[in-house]
């Protein structure tokens, strides 16, 4: 302006101006500054390195979904789908959308649309930011990041040896002190049914205890 405000009738009153509001950024999505940058790039390069020496190709997939994707490739009785996941109405043609709370049913709906599997098996990996809407606390947040490997089209359990023994070449590369290899096992079919039966069987004798959602 050329002059001072006088509170005159046509000036402009600069005590009767607001401060302008402070916007922050949204709670559990947090910024990545430029002193924490190596070590994201480092983690990158490291896993672009592993999952290239094992033959995994990298995909990357929309952030936006549409909602039953996740309906059907996670559950729709899931604390992801029925509590967790951000979704709104596209208000330009009301379709239901979501932002991906994980990216198992992205890369799996992107292979089947684009049919690559049309040449035998695919090895793919993904790395990007995924979405939860539930109460930020210390390590876990709204917006948080993801590293995957997906092996389709192959049988048989060496294809999880696979991407167990490149989880561990990854943090021996990244020269994690302290990571320790542990392998838990639900054992083969039958052994799975029977326990499920048994497990059924001593929730029956304590249902009385259970509240509503464990029931």
């Amino acid at each position: 302006g050329r002059g001072v405000a006088t509170g005159q009738p046509g000036s402009l009153n600069l005590s009767q101006m607001s401060k302008p509001e402070k916007i922050q950024g949204v709670r559990g999505m947090n910024d990545v500054l430029p002193e924490d940058e190596p070590l994201w790039t480092r983690l990158e390069d490291a896993v672009a390195a592993v999952m290239g020496s094992y033959g995994y190709q990298r995909i990357r997939t929309p952030i936006l979904e549409s909602t039953r994707l996740f309906i059907r490739g996670i559950g729709e009785v899931t604390d992801i789908v029925e509590k967790e996941m951000y979704s709104f109405t596209d208000s330009l043609n009301g379709e239901a959308m979501s932002m991906r709370p994980e990216n198992t049913a992205g890369v799996v709906r992107a292979v089947i649309e684009h049919n690559l599997l049309y040449d035998g098996p695919k090895r793919l990996w993904y790395a990007g930011p995924m979405f939860r809407h539930e109460r930020p606390q210390k390590g876990r947040y709204r917006q948080f990041h993801q590293i995957g490997a997906e092996a389709l089209g192959l049988g048989g359990p060496d294809a999880d040896a696979e991407v167990i023994l490149m989880c561990q070449r990854l943090w021996d590369d990244l020269e994690l002190a302290g990571v320790k290899l542990q392998i838990n096992s639900l054992g083969a079919s039958d052994e799975r049914a029977r326990h499920r039966d048994a497990l059924i069987a001593h929730f029956e004798q304590h249902r009385e205890s259970l509240d509503a959602d464990a029931q």
